[in-house]
């Protein structure tokens, strides 16, 4: 059964790039009152509170100071189960309705994100916009009026493929690469009809580039890695980046496993991947899409027993992609607590991106994709 934390959980030092030594002058670093004021969207995350009680809706004092700290903004948040199961709709509908009663629970926290005016609004007021998104189809099948439904119950983004292969499409593991199919450019046609943004996520390389090919709006890659840098099939090559910029889109970098050959990414592959996104697509066309959760993941042997468990069920449903493990956790090491964003933007101040960028990275980028996708 989903539980609160599994809807909310989903899924340090400075930049370990800057060289130690004597310190001539102070390191460039993205000013308070720039952090403050900047709005700051996970493109793809969850949101935790590790001090609650998973079956409660309600976060706890200690959860919502963490969230406040962390200065984010909105995020993107998965509402479906994936894969290609008979119950893949009905238990879709369960989750909405229990993140439904998280925002109806934590007034003060949190509004239910349906439109770009709705962060500007959260930011204004302190809360936290949560928007909800599907990483899947198989939920939607040939039946393209459940999209209506979903818009209805508040869903804004919608990505065609997981990593299998659904009936729109081949994903990233799909050995075939088989590409879009016939129902997957009907689909894509139906999702822009709704006015919600299409995510090209976990789709294969020929879906993805079919899929761009056949977009008439903006659309977005919410999590990926930059394929060149690493050749994981989690990744997004160059071509697909560039092509979903060329249409007004924006390529979120997550903070996983993928990023380097070894599992383990730190702070500086973290930046490189966002550097080479941004060189390709330009600045205006780069943003974050973590697909982890906002507090400090605590190793222990609980956690790890978990992380074996977790691991274990994606291998057996074939989801599992190349990187993954049972020793594995999506975490960037040194940045790895709710002052994620914070470290994030000092780390690209560092590598020498300039306030405005690193703005528009933060949340500036997909604030402007959100309002021309949805309003």
């Amino acid at each position: 059964m989903t539980t609160r934390r599994k809807l909310l959980a989903g899924g340090a030092a400075a930049a370990a790039s800057v060289a130690s030594g004597p310190a001539l002058a102070a390191a460039p670093r993205f000013s308070d009152a720039d952090f403050r004021r900047a709005i700051v969207i996970d493109g793809l995350g969850n949101i935790d509170d590790p001090s609650g009680d998973p079956n409660s809706t309600v976060m706890t004092p200690a959860g919502i100071a963490a969230l406040r700290a962390s200065g984010e903004t909105a995020a993107h948040m998965t509402v479906n189960q994936v894969g290609n199961q008979p119950d893949v709709w009905e238990k879709t509908i369960t989750n909405i309705a229990t993140l439904d009663q998280v925002v109806t629970d934590n007034p003060d926290v949190f509004i239910k994100g349906v439109s770009a005016k709705d962060i500007r609004r959260a930011k204004a007021e302190g809360r936290t916009a949560l928007l909800y998104g599907v990483q899947d189809t198989s939920l939607v099948g040939t039946e393209l009026d459940r999209l209506a439904v979903l818009k209805g119950l508040g869903v804004r983004i919608v990505q065609l493929t997981y990593n299998l292969r659904n009936l729109s499409g081949d994903g990233s593991l799909e050995p075939a690469n088989g590409g879009l199919s016939k129902l997957g450019r009907a689909t894509i046609a139906r999702i822009e009809k709704e006015r919600m943004l299409l995510d090209f996520s976990h789709g294969g390389q020929r879906t993805q580039a079919e899929g761009l090919a056949a977009t008439t709006r903006p659309p977005v890659i919410s999590h990926t890695g930059c394929r060149a840098l690493n050749d994981n099939p989690r990744n997004t090559w160059d071509a697909e980046m560039k092509a979903g910029a060329d249409r007004g889109g924006v390529v979120g970098v997550y903070w996983m496993p993928f990023l380097v050959a070894n599992s383990r990414p730190t702070a500086a592959d973290l930046v490189r991947h966002m550097e080479h996104a941004r060189n390709v697509c330009g600045e205006d066309h780069v943003g974050i899409g973590t697909d982890g959760v906002l507090n400090k993941t605590v190793i222990d042997d609980a956690a790890r027993a978990a992380q074996k468990k977790f691991y274990d069920e994606r291998a057996a449903k074939g989801i599992a992609a190349p990187g993954e493990g049972a020793d594995i956790f999506n975490i960037v090491a040194e940045w790895d607590d709710n002052l994620r964003f914070r470290r994030l933007a000092d780390g690209l101040a560092q590598a020498g991106w300039s306030t405005t960028q690193i703005e528009k990275a933060l949340g500036g980028n997909l604030l402007r994709l959100y309002g021309e996708a949805f309003g």
